[in-house]
This record gives C-alpha cells, structure tokens and sequence, in this order.
C-alpha cells in the first residue's frame, strides 16, 4: 500500500462474499467506498445482510472472498488491533457497551485498554463526553442515566478511541422525539466518517447525504438519500417504506 493520503477512503469494500458455516450465503459480492468524512445511511431489508456487513468491518467476521480495507489497512489478522480502534461500532443496545460503575470508567476502558494512561487519558474521556454533551454525567452510574443519555455515553466510549470511521447500529431506536434530535446534531458536529446502518429512513434522510441500499447481500443502490427515497419503484422492489404521509421531497437537508 501507499502512503496514506487525504484521498485514501475511509472504508473500501471490495467483491465482499461471506456464506455462514450453514451454507447460508449472506453477501454476494459487495463493492463501495465511503471518503474521508462522509456520513452515508446503509439501508435495506430485513435479512439482506447489513450486520453481516458490518461485522466484516472490524473483522468480527473475516471474508469468504474479496476485501475490507480502514483507511488503506486491509482488515485481517495482522493489523486487527489497529483495525478495531480504527472502526468504533455503536450496537443498538447500549446496554451492550456500558458496563463500568461510572460513565467516566466506562468512556476510559477502551483507550486504558490499549495503553493510553494519566493526563492524556483524561483529556480523551472529557473530550468524547464533551462532543456528545455528557460531561456534567462522567460520575454517574449508567444505570442511572436515560435511554439516550446511555446512547450518547455509548457514542463517547466509541469516539474515545479516536476512530476513522463511527459506525452506527439504529441509532435512532428507542429514542423519544427529542433524544433523537439532540443525537442528531450531535452526529452531526462530528468530525468522524460515519456508516449508520437504520430503518429509520427520514433519520437517514436528515443525517446522510448518500445512502447505500444492501438487497439480497449485494448493493442494489448507491447515491443521493433523497433520489433514492424518492424512488418508488426502487423502494418496493426492496422493501423500503417511508413513514405515513412522509415525503423526502419536502424535506431540506444538510450536507
């Protein structure tokens, strides 16, 4: 590989198929590439392979064929470590990601893990509370805090680790209507690619300007979020439906 550039993508996905020891084959050959700082909506049916995408992406599962490569590193054995700083995966639950007393030892855990100590273990903890607006929570419990606050100290433990690409399970599950949009502005103000994979279509239409459409474990579709959700044809043909009376084109975006 050469040196990497500005112009080295985010994340590189390339001829990606992965059958299951069962025989069931999740992904047919899988192909895109996100740039460095794009925020882009992986959307699809239920069962068309988005977690198993996903979990190649920090190499939980490794490929069957082709390629996953984070900011020009291949993902594999060799540079799993870095790959798994590289590639901070929000889950859907919260619950899964919190498990220390407090939020601070919680946000610590990963950095601590991987060997950051002392002043500038601090600074990491305080600067991820403060980009998703949980800094006056660091000595709470988690098990005290809201179902979107804990969601926000799930996104901080993630950005602690200071990495490439922030990928996001449903993020909007669960959340009442003003948790959902101060997640938003959040997701919003940060300086990190993200990947959001979401039913949430006008979540996706919101916060993504470009949305990939997984169908039958290969990319059906791949552009603007608002063409695509203006699509008919193609959203029945891949069981995507938006909310009732919701129309994308009446809403303005912001890239």
């Amino acid at each position: 590989m050469g040196p990497v550039t500005a112009e080295t993508p985010s994340l590189d996905v390339s001829g990606l198929a992965f059958a299951y020891p069962d025989g069931h084959q999740a992904l047919f050959g899988v192909d895109f590439r996100i740039g460095r700082g794009e925020r882009v909506a992986l959307l699809g049916p239920n069962g068309a392979g988005k977690t198993t995408l996903v979990l190649h992406l920090n190499g939980i599962l490794t490929a069957g064929a082709g390629s996953v490569t984070v900011a020009g590193l291949p993902v594999g054995r060799r540079h799993m470590a870095e790959i798994r700083r590289k590639v901070g995966i929000v889950f859907q639950d919260p619950d899964d990601q919190l498990f220390m007393p407090t939020v601070r030892e919680d946000v610590a855990f990963g950095p601590a893990a991987a060997g950051i100590k002392g002043a500038e273990l601090e600074a990491r903890v305080r600067g991820a509370l403060e980009q998703v607006g949980m800094a006056d929570f660091a000595d709470r419990p988690p098990h005290h805090l809201s179902f979107g606050q804990r969601r926000r100290v799930a996104v901080a433990t993630v950005l602690a680790m200071e990495p490439e690409i922030l990928v996001l399970d449903e993020p909007s599950s669960n959340l009442d209507p003003a948790s959902r949009r101060e997640l938003a502005d959040i997701l919003r103000s940060l300086d990190v690619t993200v990947l959001m994979v979401t039913h949430d279509l006008p979540y996706a239409l919101e916060l993504c300007p470009r949305s990939l459409i997984l169908s039958d474990g290969v990319i059906a579709a791949d552009g603007p979020t608002g063409e695509l959700l203006s699509d008919d044809v193609l959203m029945r043909a891949h069981r995507l439906e938006l909310p009732f009376g919701f129309d994308p084109r009446s809403v303005t975006t912001s890239a």
